[in-house]
C-alpha cells in the first residue's frame, strides 16, 4: 500500500483550498441573493447547508483529479521543472497515478450528481475543459492564450456558478455576471505559475505566454487583469444587476484592485524574479486575493439589505 502522504502530495493540497472556498462562497451568495434565503431545490435549511458542503468536497476532489491528470501528461516537463514531485522522482508509479486520478474524477462526478443535475452539468463541463488543457490531441496548454482561457473557464467562470447551483438555479444571469469578474482575473493571473516553468515548457513544446513573449512582455500583458476586472462589480451593482449589499460589493470592487496594483508592482519591478522561484510572493498574494474575493462576495450577499 502506497503511503497516503505521497498521494496527498500528488494532489497538490495547497491548490485545493481555493475551489473549496469558491464553492462554499458561491453557495452562500446564492442563499443571500434575491429571493433571499430561499433555495430552488429544497425548503430545508439543513439540506441547503448539506448541499453547499457536499459541493465544496466535490470541488476539492475534482481539482485533485485535475492536478493528477496534468502531472501525468506533464511528466517529461516535470522531469525538468519539478523533478522532486512524486511521478518524476519515481515515488509514485504511472499506474498508481492513473488510478488516483480516475478515482477522483468518478467520486467528484458522483458527488455532483447527488447534489443536483445543474451541478453535475457544470462539473462535466469543467472536466471537459480540464481534459482539453492537459490531454492530446487538444492539450491547449501548448497554445498560448488558449491555455489561459481553458484554465480560466473551470477555475474562474464556472466555479462560483457551480457553488451557486447548490442552492439556486443557474438559469438566471446573476451568477454568470458575478463569475465573469473572477474568470477575467484568473485569465491573467494563471500565467504567473508559468514563469518558473519556462525551461521545461519550452522543451515540451508548450508555448505559454512567457515562452512566447519573454518574461517582461508577458508580465506587462497580464498586469491589467489584476486590477480592472474587479471594477466591473461596481458597475454591475450600479446597473442593478447584482442583488448583494451595494456597500459590501462597492468596498470589494475598489479594495481588490489596490491589492492587484501591489501585485503588479511586485511583478513589474523585477519580472525575472518570477522565473527564478516556483513560489514567488506574487503567486501567494494572488491565491490570497482569490480567497478574499470569494469570501467578500459571500459576505456582501449575506449582509442585511438597507
Amino acid at each position: 500500500m502506497k503511503d497516503w502522504r505521497i498521494y496527498c502530495e500528488f494532489s497538490r493540497p495547497f491548490t485545493l483550498l481555493m475551489p473549496g472556498v469558491g464553492m462554499i462562497c458561491g453557495g452562500l451568495a446564492a442563499w443571500g441573493a434575491q429571493p433571499r434565503f430561499v433555495s430552488s431545490w429544497t425548503h430545508s435549511p439543513w439540506r441547503v447547508a448539506w448541499n453547499v458542503v457536499l459541493g465544496a468536497v466535490m470541488a476539492v476532489v475534482l481539482n485533485a483529479g485535475s492536478n493528477g491528470l496534468n502531472q501525468m501528461f506533464d511528466l517529461p516537463i516535470d522531469r525538468i521543472n519539478k523533478p522532486q514531485r512524486p511521478l518524476p522522482s519515481g515515488r509514485l508509479r504511472s499506474r498508481e497515478a492513473a488510478g488516483f486520478t480516475l478515482g477522483a474524477f468518478v467520486v467528484g462526478l458522483l458527488l455532483a450528481w447527488v447534489i443536483n443535475y445543474q451541478c453535475l452539468l457544470l462539473a462535466v463541463l469543467a472536466g471537459i475543459f480540464t481534459v482539453s488543457y492537459s490531454v492530446p490531441p487538444f492539450r491547449t496548454k501548448r497554445w498560448g492564450i488558449l491555455a489561459n482561457i481553458t484554465m480560466a473557464v473551470p477555475r474562474g467562470f464556472l466555479l462560483p456558478v457551480a457553488g451557486w447551483s447548490t442552492v439556486k438555479t443557474i438559469w438566471v444571469v446573476e451568477p454568470w455576471l458575478l463569475s465573469s469578474v473572477l474568470g477575467l482575473f484568473i485569465l491573467g493571473a494563471g500565467t504567473t505559475k508559468d514563469f518558473s516553468d519556462m525551461e521545461g515548457d519550452r522543451a515540451g513544446g508548450c508555448k505559454t505566454l512567457p515562452v512566447l513573449y519573454g518574461v517582461r512582455k508577458a508580465a506587462l500583458l497580464i498586469s491589467p487583469f489584476f486590477v480592472f476586472p474587479f471594477l466591473l462589480w461596481a458597475i454591475l451593482v450600479r446597473l442593478g444587476k447584482l442583488t448583494g449589499h451595494p456597500a459590501g460589493i462597492y468596498t470589494l470592487s475598489f479594495s481588490l484592485p489596490l491589492i492587484g496594483a501591489y501585485i503588479d508592482y511586485r511583478i513589474l519591478r523585477n519580472p525575472d524574479e518570477l522565473s527564478a522561484s516556483e513560489n514567488h510572493i506574487s503567486w501567494k498574494l494572488i491565491y490570497l486575493m482569490s480567497i478574499v474575493a470569494y469570501a467578500g462576495i459571500a459576505v456582501s450577499y449575506l449582509l442585511p439589505r438597507p
